[in-house]
């Protein structure tokens, strides 16, 4: 037992523990009301903080860094005030030595205006000192106001979780995000994969996503995921839907609430993989991706758009169907979200006959009908082309009445989509 200084220990009884004071004994059946004393229990050992003994806490001076400048200047405002009575008290004794000429009133007079200067000093100099008032905010600070005809987030300004003072930045900046994920086609370096492969997988990711009964934000996210491990890892074929799988899992755990677990995701994949396959593979995607997983998806761009013309369910739909089937189209790779998702919307648009590509799309969008004209082509293109018979859960997906059976629609006639392309 450490022993207190200045004290001996005292043993009790033969007791190794020591008794309390009488004093020390009231205090405790007082209660809090009655001011303990500083000194220890007869014989126990001191309180300690971590780093000093608290009885003599108010003896030491801990230095500390950035202690003594706080104490200068403390110290010199200390000593500023006790100079300012010292210095009316001269002022006072030099004005009673004046001439006895004029009255005892004009001498206290006197007096009183040079005390009142000597005060007034410092406050002038702390004015001085005082900083300077707050700028306005630069031109290219400020924030942009929005047009009238082009405000589509005011009606939404009750509602906090819309962000409608954020909404458009947010999206700006999804949209500068892009140019961080940009990919080309990467299957030259896959010794052992091919776009049909590809395609065969994200078929599969559909049916996942259905019958987990997913957010579609998760299987677009998916599949970007898939895409950028593939276009850094080389990847064996019969590792492929081990690869979609894991991604499906990782942008469940980021888009969903109550994300399926990874005996889930075992048990689709017929139990092909072991559960330690998945997890390693899963700390090998989010170390390639550097764990940056937040990638901007086409379907995040395609709703903030439709809302923009006020579209309806039927037409936000088609929309969707049109870019779904995009995402097994190896070519559709290097195409980045926001311009995919105007595209799409805009076969949407001239297929329900609602016009083309308004003002206020291209003022949220950024894009013109010229830049979306070569894209909206090739989209034409491939959903003009004969159905894989191998392929069909997005086409079985959106023939349900649940989407309003966008799928059994027919396209829109070439000559009408190119007359709303040329204008």
């Amino acid at each position: 037992m450490p022993v207190p200084r200045g004290k001996k220990p005292t043993a009790i009884g033969g007791s190794k523990i020591p008794k309390l004071t009488a004093a020390a004994t009231e205090n405790q059946e007082e209660g809090p009301q009655v001011k303990r004393s500083s000194s220890p229990p007869h014989g126990a050992p001191k309180k300690r903080t971590a780093f000093i003994d608290i009885t003599n806490a108010h003896k030491v001076q801990i230095s500390l860094p950035g202690r003594k400048k706080a104490t200068a200047n403390k110290q010199a405002k200390k000593t500023s005030s006790a100079s300012v009575p010292a210095q009316n008290q001269a002022n006072l004794k030099k004005s009673s030595s004046v001439s006895s000429e004029g009255t005892t009133a004009e001498k206290e007079k006197a007096a009183v205006e040079e005390a009142q200067k000597d005060v007034a000093a410092p406050t002038e100099e702390l004015v001085a000192a005082a900083p300077p008032a707050a700028r306005e905010v630069p031109a290219h600070l400020q924030k942009q106001a929005i047009p009238e005809e082009f405000d589509i987030d005011s009606e939404n300004s009750d509602d906090c979780y819309m962000c409608p003072e954020y909404a458009k930045d947010i999206f700006d900046y999804l949209k500068q995000r892009e140019e961080k994920f940009v990919l080309c086609d990467y299957m030259p370096k896959q010794p052992s994969l091919n776009p049909e492969m590809r395609a065969i997988l994200i078929d599969w990711l559909v049916e996942v996503q259905e019958n987990f009964e997913l957010n579609h934000e998760t299987l677009y996210l998916a599949v970007k995921m898939t895409d950028h491990y593939l276009s850094l890892t080389p990847v064996h074929r019969e590792m492929l839907q081990l690869v979609g799988s894991t991604a499906m899992l990782i942008a469940s755990k980021f888009e969903e609430r109550s994300p399926p677990c990874v005996d889930d995701f075992l048990y689709i994949c017929d139990d092909a993989y072991k559960r330690e396959e998945l997890i390693s593979m899963e700390t090998s995607i989010l170390q390639t991706l550097s764990f940056d997983i937040n990638i901007p998806t086409a379907y995040r761009f395609l709703r903030r758009y439709a809302k923009c013309v006020s579209a309806g369910m039927d037409t936000l739909t088609l929309a969707r169907y049109y870019c779904e089937m995009s995402l097994m189209e190896m070519e559709m790779v290097s195409e980045r979200g926001s311009l995919l998702a105007s595209a799409c919307l805009l076969m949407a648009l001239v297929t329900k006959d609602l016009g083309g590509w308004r003002p206020i799309l291209q003022f949220h969008s950024g894009y013109q009908v010229s830049d979306l004209a070569p894209l909206v082509r090739k989209l034409y293109l491939m959903l003009l082309a004969p159905p894989d018979d191998k392929l069909t859960a997005i086409r079985n997906k959106y023939s349900h009445r649940v989407f309003s059976e966008v799928a059994c629609l027919p396209l829109v006639n070439i000559d009408v989509l190119e007359k709303a392309l040329s204008q």
